[in-house]
């Protein structure tokens, strides 16, 4: 594979894994994203969440779900799944259920809570009945950027890859912990 096709290969599947799109689940004060699966059911969801967070009252069923009803039907694309904690799925078209436990049944993938245990997953939506509340998580670039005081000098580009070359040509980058903006 010659290299240009590999490094363009490489970009589709970064922009790709970046394009998902998440939410962020809130009970209370603590929070937790979940990466949404790609359906028409979500695409509705998203568009319903771009207009601002939905809040759904959502109680324990069988001792392995949280369910609650949606403000409005979405689309399904209904299969048979066995879940697993922290997935979240659409049923009958207006309930969305988190699972912090196992079932099987016929459901339309929403999402999954991302790095999770069923313990967390547990104490994070409690025992009887929440509120949930539901935005769209539109965090992007670069977040807290931290400094090993001992390796000064080192430069990372923005995908934390570490740079040796210099002159550095125009760009954006971390030099000793700080973001640094390189104009020519």
């Amino acid at each position: 594979m010659s290299k240009t096709l590999f490094i363009v290969l490489v970009t589709i599947i970064s922009f790709m894994a970046n394009s998902q799109t998440k939410v962020i689940l809130t009970v209370g004060g603590d929070s937790m994203t979940a990466t949404l699966a790609d359906n028409e059911a979500t695409r509705e969801l998203k568009e319903l969440l771009e207009k601002g967070p939905i809040t759904i009252q959502m109680s324990d069923y069988g001792g392995f779900e949280k369910v609650g009803v949606l403000p409005q039907s979405f689309t399904t694309s209904n299969s048979q799944i066995t879940t697993e904690p922290g997935d979240i799925m659409l049923y009958q078209g207006n309930n969305m259920v988190i699972f912090y436990g196992s079932n099987s049944w016929s459901y339309t993938r929403l999402g999954k809570i991302n790095g999770v245990t069923a313990n967390e997953l547990r104490q994070f939506l409690g025992t009887g009945s929440i509120s949930l509340k539901i935005s769209l998580d539109t965090t992007t670039g670069v977040g807290t950027v931290s400094s090993d005081g001992s390796k000064e000098g080192i430069i990372y580009d923005l995908n934390g890859n570490r740079i040796s070359e210099t002159p550095l040509s125009q760009g954006i980058y971390i030099i000793d912990g700080k973001k640094t903006q390189i104009r020519k």
